[in-house]
């Protein structure tokens, strides 16, 4: 049976909430866990909002086929892949368009904080699988694949956090949920790597003028760097949990 979704009437309310109770600057829950697969080099569970992200590093290894290895640096790859019971309404297992398309920007978003020198003719394999989704999973994994990196002991320059901003009229929002992206008039994915505050990734999908582009990526900037903190949080103990936070500020709600 085919699943068909219904719009919600607003996605902002008079009040100013969201359609799932958040204000316009509060982030979801967010869940963050290293170490989780005991076989691989490097692994991280990220659980935000309703999305389960799970990451896992193999590598430094050798390079298989043997032609593809690069002499000077490591050959970085990504597998961004979305189990069939991840959605509502189930996928057809094996890649598609997107997933290809979504492998190459996490790997872009990535790769500028490896120390790819550092291991020439090696290959370091990330795998990214979106065990649940839930708006957003292309800065989940990110977030994700970065921990893993960390916990696997690849050399880097800093970690990578990433978040999404959204527009719903003329309002600026951070961390869209499903029913923002699924109907927002706009959203901006952006990552960054910590401390030199690089942008690896910034995407828009949508208008916005020169104003809101600004205020949003204020917010991204400071969304990143909430997550960055969580980041290291998560790498020091075993597992980290914090309420949806408000961008810009310090109060939990």
């Amino acid at each position: 049976m085919l699943y068909v979704e219904k719009k919600p009437e607003k996605l902002i309310d008079e009040n100013g909430l969201r359609t799932d109770g958040r204000r316009p600057r509060e982030m979801r829950p967010i869940k963050m866990e290293v170490g989780v697969l005991d076989r691989a080099d490097g692994s991280a569970l990220v659980e935000w909002g309703g999305n389960r992200i799970l990451a896992a590093i193999f590598g430094p290894r050798e390079v298989h086929p043997k032609h593809m290895a690069l002499p000077d640096r490591a050959l970085v790859r990504v597998r961004y892949n979305m189990a069939p019971f991840s959605t509502p309404e189930r996928r057809k297992p094996g890649p598609d368009r997107r997933s290809i398309e979504l492998s190459k920007v996490i790997r872009n978003a990535l790769e500028q904080a490896i120390f790819v020198e550092k291991y020439p003719g090696a290959a370091i394999d990330i795998f990214v699988e979106v065990l649940r989704s839930d708006a957003g999973t292309r800065v989940a994994g990110i977030t994700a694949a970065s921990l893993a990196l960390a916990e696997a002991g690849i050399a880097m320059k800093g970690l990578v956090a990433a978040c999404s901003i959204g527009k719903i009229g003329d309002v600026i929002v951070v961390d869209p949920g499903h029913d923002e992206d699924m109907w927002g008039d706009a959203d901006m994915p952006i990552a960054v790597m910590f401390e030199d505050r690089l942008i690896t990734l910034l995407q828009m999908d949508g208008p916005m003028d020169e104003s809101q582009f600004s205020e949003a990526l204020s917010l991204g900037m400071s969304c990143c760097e909430l997550i960055y903190e969580l980041q290291k949080e998560a790498l020091r103990r075993p597992f980290v949990f914090v309420e949806r936070k408000v961008v810009g500020g310090d109060q939990t709600v």
